[in-house]
């Protein structure tokens, strides 16, 4: 069973590799956007080395509300909001007063992972475009996300485009039920980190794979601690 202070640690650490990949996209940015985010990555270096974490996530938090004003809200969309709650729930815990609401900060977190999953399915499955496939086959003929063109070419396979999509609906949906073993858990959290792993190779979409890996030990803490002495 995964501790508490265990997967505190691991998210920091995951945590700040995030940060400090978003970082690397500013060092060719403005002045000011290299400067904000030089100090972003200070602040994760730290992180990574434990050194006072609570008050090296504090200010993350404050750093945070600097980047929103700069950018006028989160930039980048879901990956920074992932990666703002994170941050937040991950410094309520360090800081809260006793381990009961250290637990519940850390463990809303969880919650709102698994969730992400569940209601991305059920958006997904009462749209029609998505139970045909036409959304996917849509994604790789007319999106201006930096798909090659080699793979422009899966558009015209409506069959495996119908199974890719049907596929993702119901493991988003079933997400929820991997928490009542560890080891259907463990080969969920696999599957989803693959899955984000193929978006960023597809799609480029990078940011998601690490703020949503460093959700994932705050769901096996959850798990050891309310299915351990079930």
């Amino acid at each position: 069973m995964l501790t508490l202070d265990a997967a505190l640690r691991a998210t920091e650490i995951i945590l700040a590799l995030a940060f400090l990949q978003q970082s690397a996209e500013h060092v060719l940015g403005s002045h000011t956007a290299r400067i904000l985010f030089v100090g972003r990555a200070a602040l994760c270096i730290l992180l990574l080395w434990g050194f006072l974490s609570a008050w090296v996530l504090l200010a993350l938090c404050v750093h945070s509300i600097l980047v929103l004003h700069r950018f006028q809200g989160p930039y980048n969309g879901g990956s920074d909001r992932m990666g703002l709650l994170v941050l937040y729930c991950l410094c309520a815990a360090r800081w809260m007063p006793n381990a009961m609401l250290q637990e519940a900060a850390f463990g809303y977190l969880a919650v709102q992972v698994i969730m992400s999953y569940f209601i991305s399915g059920q958006v997904k499955i009462v749209n029609p475009e998505w139970r045909s496939g036409r959304a996917l086959r849509d994604v790789f003929s007319f999106s201006a996300y930096p798909v090659a063109e080699s793979l422009r070419a899966l558009a015209q396979r409506p069959r495996l485009l119908w199974a890719a999509s049907w596929s993702v609906m119901l493991f988003e949906l079933l997400f929820p039920l991997s928490f009542l073993n560890a080891g259907l858990l463990v080969l969920a959290l696999i599957l989803a980190a693959w899955f984000h792993i193929a978006n960023a190779c597809l799609f480029g979409l990078n940011r998601f794979v690490w703020f949503w890996v460093a959700a994932y030990p705050s769901i096996l803490w959850l798990q050891g601690r309310v299915m351990g002495g079930v």
